[in-house]
């Protein structure tokens, strides 16, 4: 590996992580650190230099919801979120981890849920991991040739089922007995002494597993866990001042109370915990309001210390088919994607009786719901057996068929398959409302998924989409915004990241004000390498980074990777306290 370059950032605005108002300043790089901060046209001699005249000079960006656990290891430059300014990602969320357990185990757990090929996924573990338990992936993570810094939480589920056995772990009604207890402790023992930032738990019941036996479609081990395990298991989290991240059920949302009391510092220490997500979704408008104002409620007057992790933008979805995870909200669409083969799941759907069941599954408000399941708010994107259905919405083409809704959406799905792509808007659609949310105190921003939902999502870029909304709608001063994509969530974390000081790491990013613009939003396919063929859903903005430096070393220039494949390492593992 090459040794970092002498850089000298020249003649930019600097925001330094910490809310301070921006100030003309260039930024000196050596040996991985910031070596000097210095006024504007100073002369450094035996350093590159890059340009950053009309730009802002910021600590690398961090994105603390990602699912980058496989792409990691066919691709560990993680050129996706490098090339948007992120220079540190967290994985292991949602109770998912590759730390321990079986590669056939892992794969099941986490390819269904996260939109990820398992006839990818599948071998790849079985061929690389070596590791046996959290401290030793840690050393495997480290010996990569990381792109951007990497953190990691401990996933519940992978240690529920390394611990019970994944069949044991995935029964409902069996709870784990003292010894199992004990494993599970001692693997978050473990984890917590390698530097892991917590723990991630999933009590969302349409996360489904993979796989070909009787296990599939059953939901991930972590779902299926008491609160008394989960509280057993964050008595080491809040006595070590670490995360418990958790995932509410979204669709009932009742559950999140029960978050919120384990957080509770009265007579205890605060509990650090970090909920997915705050949405303004159209399926229920008032929810992300009061769980706002009970957070702010419960952290201020009862020792808690709960953030909601959110992000700064429309939440958008395409949907190959039925292939996405709105649809494992019913037991009926569940049904439906346990059959992998097309013409399989197309003769179900075709089933009268199947119909009757997804049509009283679909319109109950009695199960909850987090889609609104409007299909007339839908626009067919790409259907090549019917170009003709391009543009329109599932509820146009029902009213052009005279028939209901939900009969010419499996209709079309049937005869279509995974080749009729269509998209919706799920939430934060409301702009008067969106600001408020990325506002919230108790707001940390991200909830990429980066790594995850590759045909569904494009999140990967919501840094630039927060400085747009205060660069044009002036939602809070661009110091601030930096702040919150930065210094503020590196604190929370609890890891060396997201300011720009000297002898501090030297991840930052350029960022050019007049690409700041609708390109943002603009969404392009582009074919993943290491993932046989399949094409990703991205949004590329070039114009609006310059530059990025990860560990001393620019990744990226004038809005290209410059390593895509990940040869050279620049990033570093991050390990909490």
């Amino acid at each position: 590996m090459t040794s970092p370059e002498r850089l000298h950032v020249q003649n930019g605005t600097l925001f330094d992580g910490t809310g301070a108002p921006g100030r003309p300043a260039d930024v000196v790089v050596e040996d991985g650190r910031i070596a000097a901060i210095l006024p504007p046209m100073q002369r450094v001699h035996d350093a590159r230099v890059i340009d950053a005249s009309g730009a802002w000079i910021a600590p690398g960006f961090l994105d603390v919801h990602t699912h980058y656990d496989a792409e990691v290891e066919l691709l560990p430059g993680l050129p996706e979120s490098v090339r948007h300014g992120v220079t540190t990602v967290v994985m292991g969320s949602c109770g998912l981890s590759m730390a321990v357990g079986d590669p056939v185990d892992l794969a099941d757990m986490f390819c269904r849920v996260e939109g990820i090929p398992r006839a990818t996924v599948k071998p790849m573990l079985e061929r690389v991991k070596t590791w046996d338990g959290p401290a030793a992936y840690f050393d495997h993570l480290a010996s990569l040739p990381l792109g951007p810094n990497v953190a990691a939480l401990l996933g519940h589920s992978a240690i529920r089922a390394a611990s019970m056995g994944l069949e044991r772990s995935l029964t409902s009604g069996v709870r784990p007995n003292e010894l199992e207890l004990a494993r599970m402790d001692a693997l978050l023992s473990e984890a917590l002494d390698a530097g892991y930032l917590g723990l991630s738990i999933n009590t969302l019941t349409w996360d489904k597993m993979d796989g070909d036996g009787d296990l599939r479609s059953r939901p991930t081990p972590s779902v299926f866990a008491t609160w008394s395990e989960y509280r057993r298991l964050a008595r080491q989290l809040r006595a070590r001042g670490r995360i418990l991240q958790g995932v509410p059920n979204v669709s009932t949302k009742v559950n999140v109370l029960l978050f919120f009391l384990e957080s509770l510092g009265v007579m205890r220490p605060g509990l650090k915990t970090m909920l997915i997500t705050m949405m303004d979704a159209k399926a229920a408008r008032l929810p992300f309001r009061a769980a706002g104002l009970l957070a702010s409620l419960v952290n201020r007057l009862l020792g808690a210390d709960l953030r909601f992790q959110s992000l700064p933008n429309v939440f958008d979805l395409w949907v190959d088919g039925m292939e996405a995870p709105i649809f494992e909200e019913i037991g009926a669409g569940t049904a439906a994607l346990h059959e992998r083969d097309d013409e399989t799941r197309a003769r179900l759907l075709r089933d009268p009786a199947f119909r009757r069941r997804f049509r009283r599954e679909w319109g109950s408000w009695l199960l909850g719901r987090a889609y609104h399941r409007d299909l007339d708010d839908t626009e067919i994107q790409e259907c090549p057996g019917d170009r003709a259905l391009v543009g329109k919405s599932i509820g146009q083409v029902a009213r052009e068929r005279g028939v209901d809704p939900i009969d010419a959406l499996l209709d079309l799905v049937a005869e279509h398959g995974r080749a009729l792509r269509w998209y919706t808007v799920i939430g934060n659609d409301r702009p008067e409302w969106l600001r408020w949310i990325v506002s919230h105190p108790a707001v940390l921003i991200g909830f990429s998924d980066a790594g995850a939902h590759l045909r569904n999502m494009a999140h990967y870029n919501f840094p630039l989409r927060l400085l747009r909304m205060a660069k044009d709608d002036r939602v809070m001063p661009i110091e601030r915004a930096v702040h919150r994509l930065t210094g503020e969530l590196a604190t929370w974390l609890g890891i060396d990241a997201g300011r720009i000081a000297e002898k501090a790491r030297a991840d930052l990013v350029v960022i050019d004000p007049a690409g700041l613009t609708s390109d943002v939003d603009r969404i392009v396919e582009v074919e993943m390498p290491g993932f046989d063929g399949l094409s990703r859903l991205v949004r590329r903005n070039d114009r609006a980074v310059r530059s990025v430096v990860v560990g001393g070393r620019e990744v990226v220039r004038e809005g290209a990777p410059l390593d895509v494949l990940g040869r050279e390492r620049s990033g570093s593992l991050l390990r909490a306290g």
